[in-house]
């Protein structure tokens, strides 16, 4: 028998020239949350290279660059002031409606950006994908780090709302971590679930800007919570993102804590999300490549 004969049985049968077996990464091995957290670390510089590569194509030959992240939710919170803050007359504490709104804007645009950036992070990265092993997981994941930039550079906007309406910040800003952390983990289980759908079901893709947009209606972003009934108040605050909102303008402009119980619902219901966002994107991925 010649040495290429046996160099290609060893081949077939898993094993290296030298008779060692071959170690080959399968979907079957991916099991247990520690690996999963050890494999996403181990690609972290790639998922930060995807972040990297998402903000310089969206901002890649445009003029105002970085400047889109504030004229978006600032063009938004113009128009409330002119229809709820002008004609509406909606309350606002005493507050000047323009911080009012837009101290609830930045939240709410920042879980828009993720879930919408992240539904589409799997097709996006498609040929990547198919290509070469990396946790799939990466590709969603790297939608958040776009979105904290945009979040921070649209937050200047709001400082310059503060200094102009004279609003003044206080020690409970030391809150707004936590509302972002619970923010941050909630749309992360939803694109997880999402961005393995929208790899087998388009519609997904052409279905959220309404969903999102409707989601804004029904959450305190151009209106206070004050405003809602207290009979339908239970049923309103059952929408995980209105105590996020709501906490955000209570510490910014109002300067009272956050309503706790209903954030402590909300990281119960962002946990909910993560987890079974997690268990189906972990399911569903062993599919992707054959679809992409």
């Amino acid at each position: 028998m010649s040495a290429e004969t046996v160099v290609n049985e060893n081949r077939a049968e898993g094993q290296y020239a030298d008779g060692k077996p071959r170690e080959e990464w399968c979907s079957r091995d991916a099991h247990g949350l520690i690996y999963q957290l050890r494999e996403i670390w181990k690609f972290r510089e790639l998922m930060w290279t995807l972040s990297l590569r998402s903000l310089k194509s969206r901002y890649r030959q445009t003029l105002l660059g970085a400047s889109w992240a504030i004229i978006q939710p600032l063009t938004m919170t113009v128009v409330f002031t002119l229809v709820f803050g002008k004609f509406a007359k909606v309350d606002t504490g005493g507050a000047a409606y323009p911080v009012f709104a837009y101290a609830a804007m930045l939240p709410w645009q920042l879980f828009a950006s993720i879930v919408g950036r992240g539904t589409g992070s799997v097709l996006e990265n498609g040929a990547i994908v198919k290509k070469i092993y990396l946790p799939r997981e990466v590709c969603p994941m790297a939608s958040i780090l776009v979105a904290l930039v945009d979040f921070a550079v649209a937050s200047l906007a709001l400082v310059i709302f503060m200094i102009i309406y004279r609003v003044a910040p206080t020690v409970l800003i030391v809150y707004l971590p936590v509302l972002l952390l619970v923010e941050v983990v909630m749309a992360l289980g939803i694109i997880f679930f999402l961005s393995a759908t929208a790899v087998f079901y388009r519609d997904v893709g052409f279905g959220l800007p309404l969903v999102l947009q409707l989601g804004m209606f029904i959450s305190p972003v151009a209106y206070s919570v004050v405003t809602v009934p207290e009979r339908y108040l239970g049923w309103y605050m059952l929408n995980p993102m209105a105590s996020i909102v709501d906490g955000f303008r209570r510490i910014i402009v109002d300067q009272r804590m956050p309503q706790w119980e209903y954030v402590a619902y909300s990281a119960g219901v962002a946990l909910l999300f993560l987890g079974l966002g997690y268990w189906y994107f972990k399911r569903a991925e062993g599919r992707f490549a054959d679809v992409l």
